[in-house]
């Protein structure tokens, strides 16, 4: 597989993105097959149309793919092949950001390879990884699964691990996790990036701590951190 020449990794509060989730038969997007896809459009911070449709992988679903998300040989027996379905939720989503748990070293992952050898082209949208968002804006947690930064929420987890029920919980976490993110902003403003508004993460380099922008290596803004004397 070729160098994988993705879109960027974005921080921060949108008001108009696609949260999308995948189903797969395991952890690799080289080996392993898409089985279910799902999105949610959101304009203006509400829902306006979902998609979801299983993935017919021409391949026996392993039993512990079907322990995770309950997908079966016989659901998938009459769904569509990958090249259709990667169609649809392609035209879907357009150019938008996309939003989602764990996207940056999985879903994104999957959905660039599948378009790559099904389209011949690269995937290059934006996206927004809430992993990452749950981190930095809730850091009292000890896991930052997508159910957990549920329960924290007090959103409704049933369903978890299905393509659609994750979107949901997903799209109603992303907007918690914005308001969070800038109520957290508003009272630190000194640890926002001045060059592109992400937040300043404490890190340790060679010659000791320092404030990195957590866009890096997207955005390499950097600050010394004060010493009280």
């Amino acid at each position: 597989m070729k160098e994988r020449n993705k879109g960027k990794r974005k921080s921060g509060y949108l008001a108009d993105y696609v949260v999308f989730d995948l189903e797969t038969t395991g952890i690799s997007p080289e080996t392993d097959a898409i089985i279910e896809i799902s999105a949610i459009k959101v304009i203006a911070h509400q829902v306006t149309e979902e998609f979801s449709t299983l993935v017919n992988p021409g391949r026996h679903i392993p039993a512990a793919a079907t322990a995770v998300n309950n997908i079966t040989d016989d659901m998938v027996r009459n769904a569509p092949e990958l090249t259709q379905a990667l169609g649809e939720f392609l035209r879907f989503v357009g150019d938008m950001v996309l939003v989602g748990h764990n996207i940056h070293t999985f879903d994104t992952n999957f959905i660039y390879d599948a378009v790559w050898q099904v389209c011949g082209k690269e995937f290059c949208n934006d996206y927004v990884d809430t992993l990452y968002m749950a981190r930095q804006c809730l850091p009292e947690l000890s896991h930052h699964t997508l159910t957990d930064v549920a329960a924290h929420f007090r959103i409704e987890t049933e369903g978890a691990h299905r393509a659609l029920a994750d979107c949901v919980m997903n799209q109603k976490c992303y907007e918690e996790l914005g308001k969070t993110l800038n109520a957290l902003k508003e009272k630190e403003p000194d640890q926002v990036c001045p060059e592109c508004g992400g937040m300043l993460i404490r890190r340790k380099g060679k010659f000791g701590e320092f404030y990195g922008c957590e866009g890096f290596p997207r955005c390499r803004f950097t600050r010394n951190i004060r010493r009280a004397r």
